[in-house]
């Protein structure tokens, strides 16, 4: 066995700081993108023209019912945290949830606690399963139709019959409370309830779609008188429009991050993973044994040597370079001094001829053709030096 096949090998491949050094710019792109993400979405949140915002005249606003409302002499106010919403129950208050599913289970639970059997009027948007576990636990939903139109209220509600037909369809509901009156139906799944809590006074309205709130459906049919009904029972209405700011919106409870995460995103990131398996497995480079080749053209010997050099010294490899020359040196010395080729590479048989031809010191003679990698350039230069000294001095003699 040859000293070069004894020697550890050398990866050429990048080193941790390298694919660092080459990444870390296209890293930081993606961590200011994020950050102004998440920045604007939280400005935003409070912004003004927002779907359902009793302040917005956008055609998805809700600004002409609270406008609408105040003419009646009932009070509008927009709340943006659990706080404040909880802080809102009273007999004389309606509070809208305007996206019910936006909450989290600690805001729902919370939110729910607060207007139980407090007299107050809580009308739920559009809630759909993630939420009414929580803030109606007596209702189920099922998803409608895409596009619905109008309803007839078909119940006894007084608010319903005024108003006529509507646009509440969106989710349908069903319920086990006793009392409730079930409205708007479709299909024979009604998509208006109201319940009452057991004080009495208060009661919990769930509606399957926002149309009858929005500035450009509010003309259309009944939804006005709907709206206004539902809304303008109580001298004071709490419009709570979920915010990013409110700290409670990062509180999970005891959920964990993949309890966040719809079932969907973790299948379609586990084949997104398995993907990027098989792709790696197909595009990546086979390293096999180096297979020798005829050129198509003759190449120097000096460039092949510079070519390699440059090489060893990209990959740092100098006991790779410095294995080379020494391997090179004793099979030129080895005919020199009587030794076959076969057993150049054999310190006990070139040694001692090397050491009677010259006269000189076997230990120096093994330390410089079968020592130790150099620790550094400057050392790998020094060893070529001499190793060209012991040839040119071999020849000599």
């Amino acid at each position: 066995m040859t000293t070069e096949a004894a020697l550890p090998a050398t990866s050429a491949s990048p080193t941790a700081r390298q694919v660092w050094t080459r990444a870390r710019g296209i890293v930081l792109a993606l961590v200011i993108l994020l950050a102004a993400a998440v920045a604007i979405a939280a400005i935003r949140s409070d912004a003004r023209h927002g779907s359902l915002d009793p302040r917005s005249a956008d055609p998805y606003g809700s600004r002409a019912v609270a406008e609408l409302l105040g003419d009646r002499g009932v009070s509008t106010r927009v709340v943006t945290t659990l706080a404040q919403a909880r802080a809102a129950a009273g007999p004389d208050t309606t509070l809208l949830v305007a996206v019910p599913d936006l909450l989290t289970n600690h805001q729902q639970s919370g939110l729910h606690s607060a207007f139980a059997n407090s007299g107050s009027r809580t009308v739920l948007v559009a809630p759909g399963a993630p939420s009414l576990d929580r803030l109606a636990p007596e209702v189920t939903t099922d998803s409608g139709p895409g596009l619905m139109p109008p309803l007839s209220p078909d119940c006894s509600l007084p608010a319903a019959q005024r108003a006529g037909d509507a646009e509440t369809g969106g989710y349908r509901y069903t319920t086990s409370a006793t009392g409730a009156d079930e409205c708007y139906p479709s299909d024979g799944m009604p998509t208006l309830l109201r319940l009452p809590d057991a004080s009495g006074g208060g009661d919990t309205v769930v509606i399957g779609s926002p149309d009858i709130l929005l500035n450009n459906r509010l003309d259309k049919q009944g939804n006005a008188s709907l709206a206004l009904q539902l809304l303008g029972s109580r001298p004071h209405l709490v419009w709570y429009l979920p915010s990013l700011s409110d700290t409670t919106a990062t509180d999970s409870g005891s959920q964990s991050f993949f309890d966040l995460l719809p079932s969907g995103w973790l299948w379609g990131t586990l084949q997104l993973f398995i993907a990027a398996g098989v792709a790696a497995l197909w595009r990546a480079r086979r390293l096999g044994p180096l297979v020798p080749e005829r050129l198509p053209v003759a190449i120097r010997a000096s460039e092949t040597v510079e070519g390699r050099a440059r090489l060893y010294r990209k990959a740092n490899a100098r006991d790779r370079a410095a294995n080379a020359l020494r391997s090179t040196t004793r099979t030129r010395l080895a005919p020199l001094v009587g030794v076959p080729v076969s057993q150049a590479h054999a310190p006990e048989a070139l040694l001692p001829a090397l050491s009677a031809h010259l006269h000189g010191d076997g230990q120096t003679l093994h330390a410089l053709l079968f020592g130790p990698p150099p620790s550094d350039d400057a050392a790998l230069i020094a060893l070529a030096d001499q190793l060209d000294a012991l040839e040119r001095e071999v020849r000599r003699s």
